[in-house]
């Protein structure tokens, strides 16, 4: 009953404020530049043929060697810079664009993963009358609908919840997304609406039941950032871009303008890191288009020039998929510092953040303690106290450095631009900075328009509104069932290609290896838990992928989902790399270090070793460590104080069990500390006081000890598959 009131009350107050900002709507008759996504469509007005397929990466190493001049030159692989790419190319203009890194290496992989327009950015041009506020999240939620229209399998709407605890916050929350429904328009994914705290509970069960009062829904977009950048690219490259990764720009190339005598950037001298060969590429235009990097190309221009580039990091961690429901996500809008975390499901796993803190600009951000700790502190206050968040659940962690900006075309140089800047310097060097991920084409269709303008550069206007992208174009929801029954592919491993590839799955599932077995008949995993198979490595090479980084963190997740399982596949990758680009064994092991030195650091392995170490307090009852040692010396019958695989070994295989060694090395190295090929009585007793303060979870030897202690006298099966454990 006082549910319904509050309702009742909500839509009495919230009436008002509703026509007041439809009214200020229809007033100012705000017009996307863009156009109507359901009348124009401009990716019919494409003249630019398309190829079949996109050229290998030597074909346009080639191809930027040989070309006298191009119109465009973009610098940056990253959403923005392939974004700008695409919009080049397809209106005619002949396009490069270097990254010297991979596609997506930077930020672009790792934000949170949501296509929005921004509630919080709504309420602030309400609450401050800010109409350039309110154009943001006009134009945001216009380029969301285009998103999720030309990369389908690559992105879905996403139902996401905020519970409310407070009475007087229902009408209050629910003024403010009714509002972002009806800023968007005909392009609103699905209306929100309010649950009651009974219905709330059904649809999000984990969450803390005291003093909720109900909840608001509402939708967003969710999709496959790594994977949409790459599209991107991939479907410049197959309009005919020369794109092109793990390509350095060591400097600017510049001319002197006849007449006038001014310097103007004429392209860029580059370096292909694969090789280390040198060459110029010279262009009418260069656009600096490298996120947090933008300042160290602006002085590669004008030694001189002020930094604009104010960069922020934000921190993101993953838990088992357990810790939210399989498709509803969670806000939290007001965190005890003022932040806003959001909650999602995310492939099967369950995603948390982001925090916002000041950072210096790298190219290898770290994610730190604290991040984490304030991430799951902020979760368990609005999960039930029967859901334990313990730190050992946290399966990867990673940081990302937004690029904020201040305005130099403003007079306010200090104050940051909320929305993205375009610059042209006086040398011609054209700069698009700040923005975020859902407005991408946006962005790259005003820097190709300042180009344009800039340069006398002959070409029309944008026609990347609705314009599919790699992978869209013939798929279905239902495609993966096709691969099943045409491949013999497992349900869950076809469901991936399909979401991951589009309508290029077949192409994957064509290379995937038999098995062996009776089902499936195709596709070997890479690791048990993750449909991800061998296939897509091979794949993977031809996608551009040079390193093993490139495959466990972009053309797979595998890194951002589960750095454990990342690390126990890499071996594989690095082996399937290896004959596809012919990979002496020196080589082999620099990419498997490079590869576990990317986990250790930036994808947050470090703190698993900072949760278990050699100097780790062991805070176990005197009972417990009877306990504990009496298991330990079941396996350490000869009274060593450390036990071995051989150790492991004699004990399952007097249960009549039988594990590889290989699997039993990787088992006992995860606790083995010191890395002396052992685990030792005072490490067995750290592993198990740090499992019982919740900051390691899912440990393989652990589980495997308890097992054979409590089977010894059956003869059962002990499970050594990893548990979802985390850092």
């Amino acid at each position: 009953m006082a549910f319904q009131k509050a309702v009742k009350g909500t839509v009495l107050i919230g009436g008002g404020a509703i026509a007041t900002v439809f009214g200020l709507s229809q007033f100012s008759q705000y017009r996307n530049k863009h156009g109507s996504l359901v009348n124009v469509q401009a990716a019919e007005a494409v003249t630019v043929p398309i190829k079949n397929d996109f050229p290998t990466r030597e074909e346009q190493i080639s191809t930027l060697k040989s070309t006298p001049e191009f119109d465009v030159l973009i610098i940056g692989g990253g959403a923005t810079g392939c974004g700008c790419a695409l919009d080049a190319v397809t209106r005619g203009l002949k396009t490069a664009l270097l990254e010297r890194d991979d596609f997506s290496s930077g930020t672009s992989s790792r934000s949170t993963k949501l296509i929005h327009g921004g509630v919080r950015y709504l309420q602030k041009a309400i609450m401050k009358l800010d109409f350039e506020q309110y154009k943001m999240v006009k134009e945001a939620l216009q380029e969301r609908a285009n998103l999720l229209e030309i990369a389908p399998h690559l992105s879905a709407p996403l139902p996401i919840m905020l519970p409310v605890y407070k009475w007087w916050q229902l009408p209050y929350y629910w003024i403010g997304i009714k509002l972002y429904d009806l800023v968007a328009g005909s392009q609103c994914l699905k209306r929100s609406y309010v649950l009651s705290k009974s219905r709330a509970l059904e649809h999000f069960p984990m969450l803390r039941k005291d003093k909720l009062v109900g909840a608001i829904v509402y939708y967003d977009g969710q999709h496959n950032d790594a994977r949409m950048n790459l599209a991107i690219a991939l479907t410049a490259a197959r309009y005919g871009a020369a794109t092109a990764n793990y390509t350095e720009v060591l400097r600017l190339l510049k001319r002197t303008e006849p007449g006038s005598g001014k310097q103007r950037v004429c392209g860029a001298r580059c370096r292909d890191v694969l090789t280390g060969q040198e060459f110029d590429v010279k262009a009418k235009c260069v656009i600096n288009a490298t996120g947090p990097f933008t300042d160290s190309v602006r002085k590669m221009d004008d030694q001189e020039v002020p930094n604009i580039c104010q960069p922020s990091a934000g921190v993101h961690i993953v838990m088992p998929g357990y810790y939210s429901p399989d498709n509803m996500g969670l806000l939290d809008p007001a965190t005890s510092d003022g932040r806003v975390i959001f909650f999602l499901p995310w492939e099967k796993m369950t995603i948390a953040g982001t925090t916002d803190s000041p950072t210096d600009v790298t190219s290898h951000p770290i994610p730190t303690e604290e991040d984490i700790n304030f991430i799951l502190s902020e979760v368990r206050n609005y999960l039930s106290v029967d859901v334990e968040v313990r730190r050992g659940d946290v399966l990867a962690a990673w940081s990302g450095i937004r690029p904020l900006v201040t305005d130099p075309n403003s007079k306010d140089t200090q104050s940051i631009c909320r929305n993205h800047v375009v610059a042209v310097s006086d040398s011609g060097l054209v700069t698009i900075a700040g923005g975020k991920w859902t407005t991408y084409r946006a962005m790259a269709q005003d820097t190709i328009d300042a180009a344009i303008q800039a340069h006398n550069l002959p070409a029309g206007s944008s026609k990347t509104i609705g314009l599919l992208l790699q992978g869209a174009e013939d798929w279905s929801p239902t495609l993966y069932i096709r691969l099943v029954q045409d491949y013999g592919l497992e349900s869950e491993v076809a469901q991936h290609l399909a979401s991951t590839y589009g309508d290029k799955a077949f192409e994957v599932a064509k290379i995937a290896q038999v098995t062996g077995k009776r089902w499936p008949i195709v596709g070997k995993r890479l690791v048990s838990e993750f449909p991800y198979i061998e296939a897509e490595v091979i794949y993977g090479v031809k996608e551009y992928a040079r390193t093993a980084v490139d495959i466990i963190s972009r053309r797979t997740r595998l890194a951002f989902l589960n750095v454990q399982a990342a690390e126990e596949a890499l071996p594989r990758i690095v082996d399937i790399m290896g004959k596809e680009l012919n990979w002496n064994e020196q080589k082999k092991k620099e990419e498997l270090e490079a590869a576990r030195k990317f986990l250790y650091y930036e994808m947050g392995y470090k703190v698993k070793s900072d949760q278990l170490t050699d100097s780790s307090e062991i805070t176990l009852m005197p009972s417990d460590i009877e306990r504990y040692k009496k298991r330990f010396h079941m396996f350490d019958k000869d009274k060593k104080g450390f036990i071995t695989i051989l150790d492991v070994q004699r004990v399952l295989e007097s249960i009549s069990v039988q594990i590889d060694e290989k699997t039993l090395h990787d088992i006992l190295n995860e606790v083995d500390l010191n890395k002396n090929g052992q685990v030792e009585l005072i490490e067995f007793l750290q592993l198990m006081s740090a499992i019982q303060k919740g900051h390691v979870s899912g440990s393989r030897l652990a589980v495997l000890m308890k097992t054979a202690e409590e089977n010894l006298r059956q003869r059962v099966v002990i499970p050594v598959d990893r548990s979802g454990g985390g850092l």
